[in-house]
């Protein structure tokens, strides 16, 4: 009996001194998420530009070639004009899966449970 008081006492004591850093941590913590939101905010900056530029110029590129089809072939005008819109519409949705991982990016609070289990919930 006395063994088995000792053994969970023991763990009892390696759990409360592992979980002091955790505690002491908790400025580093918020330091961390500042660190965290700046980063990911230049991230979502550069990521939505980039994705946008390289939409924007695809799109350019697709309107050119049907103008050019159009251009060749007056006749087949109206399909053209349909997979045009058809493909304008797909590369506009690259640019909106790109804003929809950007704000997850953006307002992802990785350190929310670092601060709780620090004892700083917030």
């Amino acid at each position: 009996m006395l063994k088995r008081v000792l053994r969970y006492g023991a763990a009892v004591l390696g759990v409360v001194l592992l979980a002091l850093p955790a505690m002491a941590a908790e400025g580093e913590v918020k330091v961390a998420a500042l660190n965290m939101l700046k980063f990911a905010s230049l991230a979502v900056g550069w990521g939505l530009g980039f994705a946008a530029g390289l939409c924007g110029i695809g799109q350019g590129l697709s309107v050119k070639a049907a103008m050019e089809g159009i251009a060749r072939n007056p006749e087949a005008a109206g399909k053209i004009q349909v997979a045009m819109i058809i493909g304008l519409a797909m590369i506009e949705a690259l640019t909106i899966y790109a804003l929809v991982v950007a704000l997850i990016v953006l307002f992802a609070d990785p350190f929310k449970a670092v601060a709780v289990i620090a004892g700083g919930a917030h």
